[in-house]
């Protein structure tokens, strides 16, 4: 049987965000039945030497051009219609996060399936419908997602999964400072994901044993502006901003709670990280969020309340060490039986074997 050739295209590898999930998937799907290829723009970001370990083919292509002028467009995407029909591929799987159309038109004119994963929770404009409406299939990674798409049938839900051997915590010893009390988001520093919450929440318990650590780029304005908020509230010796990490597994090993206190997220695969590596969580009743933490409501606090965010902090710090160590074992058990990266992968063979038929 000749196997379904699949071409995975990302912008970058910049972050061990959407690369690590590319990663999983090309690495685990059947080698057998599939042949895989990746399209990115370059060989920059943390994450493109562990992806080029996977030793599949991996091409510098340019597979977008700007939309504008119309009249050219069919024209300027033949480099990459020419890149599709020379590599006779199947079914091209975007990873991008953005609106943007054209690598669905070069597909089209190459007569090669088009899908894409719905990541983040941006929607609204012209060509976010159009792309849409273009595309052979869509995968949504939450369920608030399927609602911007009611009336496409060739759609489906298939949350990111996580490689819960990879992600385990019985790798890593225990060396956890059990005087101390420490909190940990791991994020991207943006206005987006509301950090100054938990800063005023940690603020607010006048603990001297409690202390946070923000891992992620600290380079942006947003990031200088919470830095400023720490000095301000005189908690420099209380929060800790480390740098972006490309594993994180260690520093969540070592952490008593995980907080999220995002506005919104498409799947918020840091939480799913410190779930799986055993951490007891908290985090805002949001879009993204709210779906992983579906069945422990318990969990869930309101957005941009930083007196019920430090109240909820207050009982996991009550808590007995091997009180928390349950809590963390009962999210690990969860992501294991609906996050395994094993129910991802199959899931997305089964819509690549489904689209080839059609």
């Amino acid at each position: 049987m000749k196997k379904i050739k699949i071409l995975y295209t990302t912008s970058n590898f910049d972050t061990a965000g959407s690369g690590k999930v590319l990663f999983d998937l090309a690495n685990g799907i059947d080698k057998n039945k599939f042949e895989v290829v990746i399209a990115c723009n370059h060989n920059q970001g943390i994450y493109f030497k562990e992806v080029e370990k996977l030793g599949l083919p991996i091409y510098f292509q340019k597979v977008t051009v700007p939309l504008r002028p119309y009249f050219s467009l069919v024209f300027r995407v033949n480099p990459y219609r020419k890149f599709i029909k020379e590599q006779k591929i199947d079914i091209i799987h975007s990873w991008h996060w953005s609106s943007d159309w054209t690598e669905i038109l070069a597909a089209k004119l190459a007569g090669a399936k088009y899908v894409y994963t719905k990541k983040a929770m941006t929607w609204g404009n012209i060509h976010w419908k159009i792309k849409s409406y273009l595309a052979n299939f869509i995968i949504t990674i939450n369920e608030d997602m399927i609602h911007y798409f009611p009336y496409k049938k060739q759609q489906q839900l298939i949350p990111i999964g996580i490689d819960t051997n990879f992600y385990n915590p019985e790798l890593f010893d225990n060396k956890k400072n059990f005087t101390n009390f420490k909190i940990i988001s791991v994020v991207n520093i943006a206005p987006v994901k509301n950090l100054e919450i938990l800063i005023y929440a940690v603020n607010a318990l006048r603990n001297h044993n409690v202390f946070l650590e923000i891992v992620g780029d600290s380079r942006s304005d947003y990031a200088q502006q919470l830095k400023a908020l720490v000095i301000q509230l005189k908690l420099e010796t209380k929060v800790n901003f480390i740098a972006k990490q490309n594993d994180v597994r260690p520093f969540l090993k070592s952490a008593d709670l995980y907080v999220i206190c995002s506005k919104h997220e498409g799947m918020p695969m840091a939480l799913v990280e410190a779930m799986t590596m055993g951490v007891p969580v908290l985090g805002t009743n949001c879009m993204g969020v709210n779906f992983v933490l579906k069945d422990f409501p318990e969990y869930l606090i309101p957005s941009d309340d930083s007196v019920i965010l430090a109240q909820k902090i207050m009982e996991m710090l009550q808590l007995s060490a091997q009180e928390r160590a349950q809590i963390g074992a009962k999210l690990r058990a969860y992501c294991i039986n609906h996050f395994s990266i094993q129910n991802f992968v199959s899931k997305h063979e089964m819509v690549y074997q489904n689209l080839v038929k059609k």
